[in-house]
């Protein structure tokens, strides 16, 4: 189960990217020589038109091989002879660039048709307030020095029966700095005590408010709201805008150190994840799919070479500096950085396998 759900999500993930670079070429009619799902060496295939389509027998990966373009194959003898109608270094700049984000676009494209779709089908998740049942209690407020502890359910302040959290929240704001009576019930047991909310500066969008509190904090669950078309398409844009910055600042972490590079999940560990979301069902299994995806986009727009950013980094130099950069500038630089990253694939795929042998 753990090797089929790897081997399907990868796959599927790398299809979609690697579909992208390739309707890109077409469109812009540049030559593809070799449509690749895993890499290197070739193990069954099809050649239909100019373009070889084939299955390959590293299955983590894929590559979409495209005429003068220096890529992963480092293939120098194609770069010797002048540019050719058909070949992506004889297109404009801006028609090398779309060739180059398609990728990375369409991965994050099906992220977020995936969120859309759920929210579609299944609803939208917020967390709501369970009754004016208490969650929390804030050390050193007036709940805590009454006594009022986490579970609790307050069914009275200042004499008034409360049935939600916004009606009771309502009259401890209002209630700064007077003496207020709290009722609560704790497995069957009533309590009541005296206590005076104190008053608290909050920021509530572009205003600043005084409002009385008594630190106490709600009671959270989970619950499902339908949406339509507007509301799912809005739950998508945010879901990939909030695990995008999720990821951005990890990158960030790591960058600066504040967070070890053992954090970093290599293959064995999306083996493992897409295993677990299998046994959970198909849908949890798209949706680690979709978030993988999304991964997998934004991480290959970063400025390392071999990556689609690295490739950008080059095309943006050469839109500043109006000529192209030679072609053994760019297979040196992607020669370095092919080597650091085939390092980075073998440090995380043996942390990968110290975690599982630890656990």
């Amino acid at each position: 189960m753990t090797v089929l759900a790897a081997i399907f999500v990868l796959g599927v993930m790398v299809f979609i990217h690697e579909t992208g670079h390739f309707l890109a070429a077409k469109i812009f009619r540049i030559r593809v020589d070799r449509f690749s799902m895993g890499f290197p060496p070739r193990l069954i295939g099809k050649k239909i038109g100019e373009t070889d389509y084939c299955i390959s027998a590293i299955p983590f990966g894929g590559y979409v091989k495209i005429a003068g373009m220096v890529d992963e194959s480092l293939d120098k003898e194609a770069l010797k002879e002048e540019p050719k109608p058909w070949e992506y270094r004889s297109k404009s700049w801006i028609q090398r660039v779309l060739v180059v984000l398609t990728g990375p676009i369409m991965n994050i494209a099906f992220a977020f048709v995936i969120f859309t779709a759920a929210a579609l089908m299944y609803g939208v998740a917020e967390n709501v307030h369970v009754n004016t049942d208490v969650g929390s209690v804030v050390e050193g407020m007036p709940a805590e020095k009454a006594g009022i502890k986490p579970g609790d359910h307050i069914v009275a302040i200042a004499g008034r029966s409360v049935n939600s959290w916004e009606e009771m929240a309502e009259i401890i704001h209002g209630s700064a700095g007077k003496v207020i009576t709290v009722e609560w019930t704790r497995n069957g047991t009533s309590f009541s005590a005296e206590l005076s909310p104190v008053l608290v500066k909050v920021q509530e969008k572009e205003d600043a408010l005084e409002i009385g509190q008594i630190g106490i904090g709600s009671k959270l669950a989970i619950q499902w709201r339908k949406v339509g078309i507007i509301g799912a398409l809005s739950s998508g844009g945010e879901s990939v805008y909030t695990i995008t910055k999720l990821v951005l600042v990890s990158i960030i972490k790591l960058i600066a150190r504040e967070e070890s590079i053992r954090s970093i999940g290599g293959p064995v560990a999306i083996a493992k994840m897409a295993g677990e979301s299998a046994r959970s069902g198909f849908g949890a299994l798209v949706f680690f799919m979709a978030l993988l995806s999304l991964n997998l986009g934004i991480l290959n727009l970063l400025p390392i070479p071999v990556l689609d950013g690295g490739h950008l980094v080059f095309l943006g130099i050469e839109g500043v500096i109006r000529r192209p950069i030679p072609q053994r500038i760019k297979l040196i630089v992607q020669q370095v950085g092919m080597f650091l990253i085939l390092g980075l694939t073998i440090f995380v795929i043996y942390n990968d396998i110290l975690k599982v042998i630890h656990e």
